[in-house]
């Protein structure tokens, strides 16, 4: 996969890019991550790339006319990449937005700045607009990271165990069950027996009804769309019943 972020501000890329996950993903050859000023496409003498909107108001607008040039010297007229726009107004990001962009071979993200973009970017350029929550950040630059990072996990190779990012919260509906590791006791606190019985059935069992309660008790919202089977769906309902009578105690 390659991903080119156009951004006014590369350098917050440096150690992103060459750290962690992304760093080891690059240095495999499994993406390659590249950044753009897009300050070097402006057409003006002191290379400016925002102006003052029409209309009045407060605030700049980023021009068209750099981020068209800086895209279409990147793009391979054979490639037809997505071109995401980090924007508030944007489709919230999700994982299932993640597996779907980690299906491309080219990505391309716009970071901006300043009040927003000449409307023209949005209609006659990019593809998506993505937004990372119901808040306002000063760019695109952070939202890109998060993006990208998300997204890169999931190509083939980039972890070292292949089931992570298939069992991560989200990725199969539900939060993510606890994890436990040496030693089997801390303190007062004890590993759950049946994660050292080496029974993998029951192990399985346990860790679906520990996502399913985990679920319940902090994003109770994701079980509306979750197939549950009959078993599952009796045994939340006693979960319920128990939460309800705990409250009242």
């Amino acid at each position: 996969m390659r991903i080119d972020v156009l951004t006014l501000f590369p350098a917050m890329f440096d150690g992103v890019f060459n750290a962690s996950i992304l760093g080891k993903a690059r240095e495999k050859g499994i993406v390659s991550l590249h950044t753009v000023n897009f300050r070097d496409y402006a057409n003006n003498k002191h290379n400016t790339v925002d102006d003052y909107p029409y209309g009045g108001g407060g605030g700049m607008v980023l021009k068209a006319e750099p981020i068209f040039s800086a895209v279409e010297d990147i793009l391979n007229k054979k490639e037809k990449p997505r071109i995401i726009l980090m924007c508030p107004q944007g489709e919230p990001f999700s994982q299932k937005k993640a597996e779907e962009l980690a299906g491309e071979s080219h990505l391309i993200f716009i970071c901006g700045h300043y009040e927003g973009y000449d409307e023209r970017i949005r209609e006659h350029l990019v593809t998506d607009e993505l937004s990372i929550g119901d808040y306002v950040l000063t760019g695109g630059e952070l939202p890109a990271m998060v993006v990208i990072d998300s997204v890169v996990r999931l190509l083939p190779g980039v972890l070292g165990n292949e089931l992570s990012a298939v069992t991560d919260s989200f990725s199969t509906g539900l939060l993510e069950y606890p994890h436990y590791t040496r030693p089997v006791k801390f303190r007062d606190w004890e590993v759950p027996e049946v994660l050292l019985s080496g029974h993998h059935d029951n192990v399985a069992k346990w860790r679906k009804r520990q996502s399913l309660l985990r679920t319940l008790r902090k994003r109770p919202e994701l079980l509306e769309s979750y197939p549950l089977t009959p078993e599952e769906r009796k045994w939340l309902e006693q979960q319920r019943a128990e939460m309800d009578e705990q409250s009242h105690t």
